[in-house]
């Protein structure tokens, strides 16, 4: 049995349901993308009515009225993508609205100070279940938009990686011949212009065409570790790019320590070394610096690992480009692949090691760290 005052109380809100609901939708906060905007106005409507009934329910089914609806349209919210301050902010007006309409009955506040109370019960419950349940949901929405880019990537990489596998050797074949006559020619006549140019840029286009090969986890027949001087390598590589460095003017500081015995794919660390040097003069030569370096240095780390760093004194890596720098496909050169240092981090990785970059507006420091093993790993 209702008590008078909320006898009265409940009238007086029949009485004024319809001005009450519109001088809220007045005021709300609608964003004009709002694809249930149409809504907004009927879920007022049922939180209205919650309240309007709260006297006629007992507790357990309050809660449990508040929780459908709060659920309900939190998910709407979630899915339309609104900011949840806005969200907040509407239900709270109704809130504002309803304490508005309530001093204007013309009751006594002492007769309504339980109803403010369940009021604000009311209201309380919602907001709790409706911003923890939008919470949930938009991780839910971020976590299946991020399995399905996760998917989508992997099968582009999956796809890349049976074209590659197909085709790769197809490009080989005739790239060796190449390099067999580029050798006969060099015998037959060493003084010939251009051939030791020619020679380069096809050990170049073998590179390249290695890091498909290795992208696709594809391993060449009858490849097989060994044994390999990491200063040996070193070396050679900075003898294969020295016609870049040249061009460049980039001065190579080395502090090398002994000699270090890896064991290995020699071809695919040689590849790392390439690209992470040839990246550092590519960056030198746009930057202009007018004292290009690159610094090479080794140590042992408790003579079980070689750290091996290549530094260069260019621009900085921005902070949010240094967590993506060794996705695949990322790039910021125009022509660029973006699968260098991808391949690199995946060679690194292959041979139990690790690869991590940090920079500074002062030097940029490229880190390889890998086991060394006098014997296979």
């Amino acid at each position: 049995m209702l008590s008078e005052g909320r006898t009265e109380l409940i009238d007086f809100f029949d009485r004024n349901r319809e001005s009450l609901v519109r001088e809220w939708e007045n005021q709300i906060v609608i964003s004009n993308g709002d694809p249930y905007k149409e809504k907004i106005r009927l879920n007022g409507i049922a939180i209205f009515n919650i309240v309007l009934s709260m006297h006629t329910m007992s507790d357990q089914e309050l809660l449990e009225i508040i929780q459908k609806h709060a659920l309900e349209i939190s998910e709407e919210r979630a899915l339309a993508n609104i900011n949840i301050g806005d969200f907040v902010y509407n239900v709270n007006l109704g809130r504002t609205v309803l304490y508005s309409y309530l001093s204007k009955s013309g009751l006594q506040w002492s007769d309504l100070q339980e109803s403010i109370n369940k009021i604000n019960y009311c209201f309380d419950k919602f907001l709790y279940y409706a911003v923890t349940h939008y919470t949930e949901a938009k991780n839910k929405i971020i976590e299946e938009k991020t399995m399905f880019i996760d998917s989508t990537h992997q099968d582009r990489l999956t796809l890349l990686g049976q074209m590659t596998s197909s085709f790769i050797h197809e490009f080989r074949n005739p790239l060796t011949s190449i390099q067999g006559f580029i050798q006969l020619l060099k015998a037959d006549y060493p003084n010939m212009k251009y051939l030791e140019i020619i020679s380069s840029e096809l050990e170049q286009l073998n590179f390249r065409i290695s890091q498909f090969l290795l992208l696709s986890k594809k391993e060449l027949i009858g490849k097989e570790k060994e044994q390999f001087h990491l200063n040996k390598l070193i070396d050679e590589v900075l003898n294969f790019l020295y016609p870049s460095i040249l061009d460049g003017k980039v001065k190579i500081k080395k502090e090398i320590a002994d000699e270090i015995t890896l064991y290995g794919y020699a071809d695919e660390m040689r590849q790392v070394l390439i690209n992470i040097i040839f990246n550092a003069i590519d960056v030198l030569n746009h930057y202009r610096n007018p004292n290009p370096t690159i610094e090479i240095k080794s140590y042992l780390d408790n003579n079980t690992h070689v750290i091996l760093s290549i530094s260069n004194n260019g621009p900085m890596i921005p902070s949010e480009l240094s967590k993506t720098i060794f996705e695949p496909f990322f790039t910021t050169k125009k022509l660029g692949t973006g699968l260098g240092l991808f391949v690199c981090k995946e060679i690194i990785e292959k041979h139990k090691g690790e690869l991590t970059c940090s920079s500074t507006p002062e030097i940029t420091i490229f880190t390889i760290k890998l086991p060394i093993s006098a014997s296979p790993l």
